[in-house]
């Protein structure tokens, strides 16, 4: 097989407008094991939208976009369906800002050679193929960025906020979620920022700069940044899609919060899709419940969905657009409260 045989079939995005899930999930509810659990999953993320005191956190880890689900929550921020973004590097900029950029993920199969793979630049997850010689576009474009910037250190958030500008600039990725994200003034986190592309290209930043000033990314400021939306919010829920950093940096704000002596309350509500075991003691698979211990998220709005994201995450997003309760939230635009207040 050639190259381009391999990258044929490209991957599509699911649509949460086109398929309404109340009707099933209303028929899970009356199931039982994990049927049941993504319901109420449900159910809890409606209440968020419903809530106008809440703050929607959406935490992204996993090979989640490359999988078909970026649509979703393109969706979700134009219709203020989350206020926050927190995600792992390989999401945003290594396949949302990389499919800005005109490049696609393609259908592939766990069964083949990895060898000729290898040999011809084609990257596998699982059953996902990806363009080396393109993602290494992505990595030169990420170290433009960095080169056009003035040499400080910025917040994972603030670099985030830039490559939003930068496609909205060229006129790239209209269905992009860094970009209508830099629209509607959703901050997104990255907290494992150089595990990614962008990671590749501030190497390359930074080597060429040698002793001289260059732009690095101050992860303290990440964390101060999303301590201060949870302060000024007076409510907060987590929908998080996977565990790893993104779901530990997001809980740990309520901790961050009571350091700094700030009458700030728990995670009021809290939604996890996870196939993870808790058992391990990682993470990923720890329960809700377990994370109250800590005074992070409060008792009465939490479910566990042990689910695989690309089967459950559709659900509940289409559940809570179909709901309508978004309709109500507005723009909280966050970029723009962080940039005031951390520039004073």
């Amino acid at each position: 097989m050639k190259k381009h045989d391999y990258l044929e079939s490209e991957i599509s995005h699911f649509d949460i407008r086109s398929f309404n899930s109340i009707s099933l999930i209303e028929q899970y509810e009356g199931m039982a094991f994990q049927a049941r659990n993504l319901a109420r999953g449900a159910k809890i993320f409606n209440s968020m939208l419903a809530d106008r005191d809440c703050t929607v956190i959406t935490c992204l880890a996993g090979s989640l976009f490359s999988a078909g689900l970026k649509k979703t929550v393109y969706d979700m921020v134009e219709n203020n369906m989350t206020d926050v973004i927190v995600s792992t590097g390989a999401i945003v900029v290594d396949q949302d800002f990389f499919e800005a950029l005109g490049f696609r993920h393609y259908q592939g199969t766990p069964r083949v050679d990895d060898e000729d793979l290898r040999k011809k630049h084609i990257d596998r997850i699982y059953d996902t193929y990806i363009d080396e010689d393109e993602l290494r576009i992505c990595d030169e474009t990420v170290k433009k960025i960095a080169d056009k910037l003035e040499l400080k250190p910025y917040s994972s958030r603030e670099f985030m906020e830039k490559m939003g500008y930068c496609l909205k600039k060229e006129g790239k990725g209209e269905d992009s979620v860094v970009r209508k994200s830099y629209e509607k003034g959703v901050p997104i986190f990255v907290p494992a920022f150089s595990d990614c592309s962008a990671g590749f290209g501030l190497v390359a930043h930074r080597r060429e700069r040698k002793n001289e000033p260059k732009v690095s990314i101050d992860s303290a400021k990440d964390f101060d940044e999303l301590t201060e939306i949870k302060i000024r919010s007076k409510e907060t829920g987590l929908f998080m899609i996977g565990g790893g950093v993104p779901k530990n940096f997001a809980q740990d704000v309520t901790v961050a919060a009571d350091i700094l002596k700030k009458d700030s309350k728990m995670h009021k509500y809290a939604v996890q899709i996870t196939a993870a075991d808790e058992r391990d003691g990682g993470l990923s698979g720890s329960t809700l419940k377990e994370a109250h211990s800590w005074g992070k998220v409060d008792e009465g709005y939490e479910q566990m969905v042990f689910s695989e994201a690309t089967i459950a995450m559709p659900l509940i997003a289409s559940y809570g657009y179909h709901k309508g309760n978004w309709k109500n939230r507005k723009d909280k635009n966050f970029n723009k409260m962080l940039n005031d207040f951390f520039s004073n």
